[in-house]
């Protein structure tokens, strides 16, 4: 007999979510991913905005068919009272809460983490601020470039040319890696000692955490480390050099060891292992334009095909720069299975990435991407509205 799958870890476990745009649903679809039943409240008509960012995967957008597959989508009207005795029926037989509303809403709507401990004692429930739900930001919207800017991270992005923004929403999977973090761990420590921990996440304190080491830098160095396009502000030889052919290679010099064999075997240049500007981290750095010159001259010597062989020979790190085709394609992600087929609405199948971390024995769910209230007559039957009730609240816009 084959073997069965084994049973997906989150299984049995209910989240309702009141989410939208990137960083809440991130959190929610991961969540999806080891099996917990999430369902998906929108506003009915268009539902969660982020459905209409682009409409580049056979009309939906891109951004959520990434974000929300395996949901169930349910449209409320949470400022009628029917919609919100909707909820709250919802959130009696959920584990956990999972919003991301504007500054204040939740509160307005008597769904934040206090009032929420009152009327469900055991639920979990998970908040997805800009900035905070205290301090003088509290009430500030944040979107993810805002949020790029107020770190700092923009400031190291770019080159000697400007800033830039980085190309993903960074700080909204930042504070979605730590909302869907935090809600296994608050359902852990709920499973083993009995206590609910609620939740909150923002976009500025995830995004903090990840600019910590140039904070270091800055605060005990003196300067901030310096926009360098592909170069490492702390580490030399590191960047895209143009090869003979046109194609930038990446390379990385992480050690003392690598940069000998890159001396000698790549290089073809020995004498430069102990070369005083350049035999320590610190002092390569510190003479990166000399040695950005020796090393570019090398390669302009050789075609990209030739560079990455020397440098696989020589022990040391070097990609070529992919653009997105590229990774697309890349055979990694071939050779190691890693692309399942997903529905989206209409019937349409598309590609997507399973989750990165495997758990041996468990396959990951990749269950369809939900029309807006796809599910709501469904979940309402469940709590016990027959048709004619259904089709009533429809008629009012409740649903």
């Amino acid at each position: 007999m084959p073997e069965r799958p084994a049973p997906l870890p989150l299984a049995g476990v209910t989240v309702v979510s009141v989410e939208q745009a990137v960083a809440a649903p991130f959190a929610t679809r991961q969540l999806a991913d080891l099996g917990a039943r999430v369902i998906k409240v929108e506003r009915p008509g268009g539902g969660d905005f982020a459905r209409r960012y682009d409409t580049t995967v056979h009309g939906e957008s891109s951004y959520f068919v990434w974000l929300n597959r395996s949901k169930e989508s349910v449209t409320l009207d949470l400022k009628a009272a029917e919609g919100r005795r909707i909820l709250e029926r919802l959130l009696t037989g959920a584990d956990v809460f999972v919003q991301n509303l504007a500054p204040g809403a939740a509160a307005r709507l008597d769904l934040d983490a206090e009032a929420l401990a009152e009327r469900f004692p055991s639920l979990i429930p998970c908040s997805v601020t800009g900035w905070g739900s205290t301090g003088p930001w509290a009430g500030r919207k944040a979107y993810d470039l805002l949020v790029q800017c107020q770190t700092g991270l923009v400031s190291l992005t770019g080159d000697e040319h400007g800033t830039a923004r980085v190309g993903v929403s960074i700080a909204d999977i930042a504070a979605g890696m730590y909302a869907y973090s935090g809600i296994l761990t608050a359902l852990f420590t709920r499973a083993t000692t009995g206590a609910v921990r609620a939740v909150e996440v923002s976009l500025f304190e995830a995004l903090a955490e990840w600019m910590s080491q140039p904070a270091y830098y800055t605060r005990f160095g003196g300067t901030q480390p310096p926009r360098l396009g592909t170069r490492h502000a702390t580490i030399a030889p590191y960047g895209a050099y143009p090869a003979a052919d046109g194609k930038d290679v990446l390379l990385s010099v992480q050690n003392e060891r690598e940069w000998a064999a890159l001396c000698e075997r790549f290089l073809g240049r020995p004498e430069l292992v102990s070369d005083p500007r350049f035999a320590t981290g610190p002092a390569r750095v510190a003479h990166r334009a000399e040695l950005d010159t020796i090393v570019a001259g090398r390669f302009a010597e050789l075609d990209s095909d030739a560079a990455l062989l020397l440098l696989d020979a020589a022990g040391v790190a070097g990609a070529g720069v992919n653009d997105v085709e590229d990774f697309l394609a890349h055979p990694v992600l071939a050779a190691r299975d890693r692309w399942r087929d997903v529905r989206i609405p209409g019937q349409t199948v598309v590609p997507a990435l399973l989750p990165p971390a495997d758990l041996a024995g468990v396959a990951a769910r990749m269950d369809a991407v939900p029309a807006v209230g796809r599910h709501t007559a469904d979940v309402l039957a469940e709590l016990g509205y027959d048709a004619a009730g259904i089709d009533a609240l429809r008629a009012e816009h409740v649903i």
